[in-house]
């Protein structure tokens, strides 16, 4: 059976353009050979970023080549031949491609400057032009980068007019039926290509390509074209726009002061060291569960009356318990950002879209010897989860390609004790290396679509109830088969929620949605229940953790150790809006108007008139303590290894 020209012609395009990205590819491998160590480093390891490289390549390939693969096809099909559609889709094909290219070609020494690869951040020297081309001229290193694409563009063109053979191209006879079957077919493997993964809850990201602990071979296998549209849709994108709520230096100004920071002996303004009173020669293992969905307000302790957490409300009793804890913001990414790094959420910014290395928890225990491990029950890719985290400091994440395929239920993939269950041989393999372990777990049945295994059979009739019934019992299994390892009596277990649910609506912004138990529970190395009453939050967990692992660190992030400092207010982040807490008052700061409620007995009355200051001065701690994040993330400050 005879391909028809079209299609030889589509495929063989692709060949070679393929061809040229992976030729850029070695360029800027071997223009970085020094950070690669041969012998940590596997043959094979360096193959799969080359071939990630080739999948990031056929998605930018894809979307060049999708509407004159379209065009042409139905060309073939109608048995039309029009020398202008041909020249109009050669240049289209040259042109875009050869954009494509000189992106790859800047991308190398841009790369070989910042260890990022090409994006829109690489056009803000376009105030200062003189300059730049001023030192472009005076390196000649940036004009050997231009030879090998002047190179590339001639080959290009004179391969892709022989492929084209607009002067010669003769029909060829095939069945029309036959036809029609084979460009549905390459138009929806191009689609595939496009978004470049099968799965359906994420199409590929950035993220996608770290898929090892060696950083650079991670963003070898990236797409400069791909990171530059991708950097261009973020910047466009009106949730990632930076804020400026209050003057930079008196923001640090105010979290200085209310976090007593007194240190100066480091680049960024809020980093200090920490060195315990005592320090411990034993590690403990740390397990931290990032619970799906789990309010307060589902509890018996905090006054529901269901029964549905009978396991967490007598967990709650035996360990060091905060009752008045609060998540940062109400999407799931906000839940793993700030539990494992202390920063806050900022409206409706995706922390972990790009990815940038912060001093958190899972790096900091990385650097103390600790191994680290993430378990999700689904698609790692989805929020850029993945990526972000194998590159602060996360060496394995498992997620839903681990599981077996018929154990995965639902969008969701498999439900919460499976993960469980499967976890325990693979913890286990961790403790064998004689090392302390990290491993952080994010639940998922707490969110529809809701799945309740049938082994599991619930009092309540309500699905949300059941599940949340079926989620305590997950968490209850999880500990009774820990229990029954060696490691456990050395093992902190951390339970706090991703976010709440919106099971309240007294005021604008739901508490419910925010106040989240959190739990310590350690029965070997915390003998006692101790209630912590005051003011806590999320980016509070890893300063806490820290202190209760005795091991000196710098604290580089905008969270406190709650048991040895104490913290006067919490933010919440509703998107649009932010909420300011402590003991007594909620402040709900919108773009225009302030309102300050006494939550404790859900008051409605709006006291901001006979509160003024108060008021305000919640407002400003907000602000200060979000702008300071900002102004950090645009300093590099974030990352104190950078500029230590």
């Amino acid at each position: 059976m005879r391909i028809n020209n079209n299609i030889q012609l589509i495929l063989k395009t692709y060949l070679i353009v393929i061809f040229i990205f992976s030729a850029f590819r070695c360029i800027l491998f071997f223009t970085e050979l020094d950070r690669i160590d041969f012998d940590e480093v596997s043959t094979w390891t360096i193959i799969q970023s080359f071939i990630m490289g080739i999948r990031f390549d056929i998605v930018i390939s894809s979307y060049i080549l999708f509407i004159p693969a379209l065009i042409l096809l139905i060309e073939e099909i109608v048995n039309l031949r029009n020398r202008i559609i041909y020249k109009i889709i050669f240049y289209w094909i040259f042109i875009l491609f050869s954009f494509s290219f000189l992106i790859a070609a800047a991308d190398i020494p841009y790369f070989n400057q910042f260890f990022e690869r090409f994006s829109i951040g690489a056009f803000e020297w376009i105030n200062n032009f003189d300059f730049v081309v001023s030192m472009i001229i005076q390196e000649p290193k940036y004009f050997l980068i231009a030879i090998p694409f002047i190179f590339i563009e001639l080959i290009f063109f004179v391969l892709l007019k022989r492929i084209f053979k607009l002067k010669e191209h003769k029909p060829v006879k095939i069945n029309l039926y036959i036809n029609i079957f084979l460009s549905l077919l390459v138009l929806s493997i191009m689609f595939v290509g496009i978004r470049g993964r099968i799965q359906k809850k994420s199409p590929i990201r950035i993220g996608t390509a770290y898929f090892s602990d060696n950083a650079f071979l991670n963003k070898l296998g990236l797409n400069p074209v791909f990171t530059l549209i991708r950097s261009g849709l973020d910047d466009l994108d009106v949730r990632n726009e930076q804020i400026d709520l209050i003057d930079k230096q008196i923001a640090i100004k105010n979290i200085r002061r209310y976090h007593n920071i007194n240190s100066k002996e480091y680049a960024s303004p809020i980093a200090r060291k920490i060195v315990p009173d005592s320090s411990s020669e034993i590690k403990p293992n740390v397990v931290l569960i990032i619970m799906e969905g789990m309010s307060a307000h589902k509890m018996g302790r905090h006054g529901n009356k269901n029964n549905l957490t009978p396991f967490l409300d007598s967990l709650s009793n035996k360990s060091i318990y905060f009752e008045n804890f609060y998540t940062s913001g109400k999407h799931t990414f906000n839940g793993i950002f700030s539990s494992l790094y202390s920063f806050p959420a900022l409206y409706r910014k995706h922390p972990m879209n790009r990815v940038t290395e912060y001093n958190g928890m899972s790096s900091t225990l990385l650097n103390n010897g600790y191994s680290t491990t993430y378990f999700t029950t689904h698609d790692s890719q989805f929020d850029n989860v993945e990526g972000f985290l194998r590159a602060n400091g996360f060496q394995n994440i498992i997620s839903q390609l681990d599981y077996p395929s018929n154990e995965v239920k639902t969008a969701l993939g498999v439900s919460d004790d499976f993960m469980f269950r499967f976890s325990i041989p693979k913890i286990n393999e961790l403790y064998e290396k004689d090392k302390p372990f990290l491993a952080v777990y994010m639940t998922a049945s707490d969110h529809g679509p809701y799945y309740v295994p049938d082994y599991f059979q619930p009092k309540s009739k309500d699905i949300k109830n059941m599940i949340v019934e079926y989620a305590d019992w997950s968490l209850k299994t999880f500990i009774e088969l820990c229990s029954e390892e060696e490691w456990f009596d050395n093992t902190i277990f951390l339970f706090v929620a991703d976010h709440g649910s919106p099971l309240s609506s007294t005021y604008e912004i739901p508490l419910s949605y925010f106040h989240t138990p959190f739990i310590i529970y350690a029965p070997k190395i915390i003998t006692s229940n101790i209630v912590y009453d005051d003011m806590g939050s999320q980016i509070d967990i890893f300063p806490t953790l820290m202190g209760i692992i005795k091991q000196p660190y710098v604290n580089n992030t905008l969270g406190i150790d709650l048991l040895r400092e104490k913290r006067k207010y919490v933010i919440i982040n509703n998107d649009s809006k932010i909420g300011i807490l402590d003991t007594s008052y909620f402040c709900i700061v919108g773009k225009e108007n302030i309102n300050l409620y006494k939550y404790k007995n859900q008051d409605k009355t709006d006291y901001f008139s006979q509160e003024v200051d108060k008021a305000k001065e919640m407002k400003e701690y907000g602000q200060s303590l979000m702008q300071t994040y900002q102004d950090m993330l645009n300093g590099g400050e974030i990352n104190i290894e950078n500029k230590d």
